[in-house]
């Protein structure tokens, strides 16, 4: 299994890991422990095409015992997200004076000022909106019209963390030697003992549980049965595939192949517009190993 980069004096100085700096909905922290047990014990090249809040990414670059030297290539299809991704790449500093700005102004009237600037050119401002709006937005929901421009309503905090210095300098250090890009999810190179990891927006377990649009367009069956024959390409070129998705009769009938492995976990939803429809439901976690 490879080495995703890690540095140790850095771990020994900071008591705090790498780990999402967005909220991400759909995000994984909460599955972690399912996840990590079913990554295969050995790979080379490690692909994360809908990284989000890259909680697996950031959970095996914490992991010690993880051995090798294969490279990390971590995309999205959501351009103002891996621009943040890309800043904390480069330099996390200028992109904390600006939260801390943000912090000190944090209102309403400024939460809706800032929701308003779609067209920035900057691009630790563009990260500084992204991470501001996401801390601050009801339920961290990433949520944009059809002109790709956001769109979720002002949350109800006390106190939202939108500045926290030490996960964005350690994200920066477990970046470092990270391919990171934006593209979609078919335009892969990974390769025979590559392990992929698709985290892809669900199927909606009805017409309120989910939302696909976290990018300008939506995510639905004809992209889902898309992702389904690159997993089967995949397999056939000897990667190491593991999907998430709803435990729904048209996930289960898409991935019915005997190619795949379906898995099944309990994760909290805690998006839904009916506080009684959120809770613990089934999940699938699917593998070609």
């Amino acid at each position: 299994m490879p080495q995703l980069p890690l540095s140790s004096e850095f771990a020994h100085r900071n008591a705090i890991q790498a780990k999402p700096f967005v909220k991400w909905v759909g995000g994984k922290r909460s599955l972690l422990p399912e996840l990590m047990r079913r990554v295969p014990t050995e790979f080379n090249n490690y692909y994360e095409p809908f990284v989000g809040g890259g909680a697996l990414f950031f959970a095996l670059n914490n992991d010690a015992a993880i051995m090798g030297g294969g490279g990390v290539f971590l995309s999205d299809i959501n351009a103002d997200l891996i621009k943040t991704y890309q800043v904390i790449q480069r330099d996390p500093e200028p992109l904390v004076i600006k939260l801390r700005e943000h912090a000190a102004r944090h209102c309403k009237d400024f939460y809706y000022d800032i929701r308003g600037q779609h067209h920035l050119d900057d691009c630790v401002e563009i990260a500084a909106r992204f991470i501001y709006l996401n801390k601050t937005c009801f339920n961290g929901l990433w949520r944009v019209n059809s002109r790709g421009e956001f769109n979720v309503p002002m949350g109800s905090y006390t106190n939202p963390a939108i500045c926290q210095p030490e996960v964005l300098r350690a994200c920066h250090v477990a970046l470092r030697h990270v391919d990171v890009r934006l593209r979609d999810f078919r335009k892969l190179d990974a390769a025979e003992g590559d392990f992929v990891y698709f985290d892809p927006p669900y199927q909606p377990l009805n017409a309120t549980s989910s939302f696909t649009s976290y990018a300008k367009g939506s995510f639905g069956e004809r992209e889902q049965t898309a992702l389904r024959d690159l997993c089967l390409e995949l397999h056939q070129q000897g990667a190491r595939v593991m999907v998430s998705n709803s435990d729904t009769e048209f996930i289960r009938g898409l991935y019915s192949n005997a190619v795949f492995r379906f898995h099944e976990v309990r994760a909290p939803r805690m998006v839904n517009c009916k506080a009684h429809a959120r809770g613990a439901v089934s999940e699938l976690i699917i593998t070609t190993y």
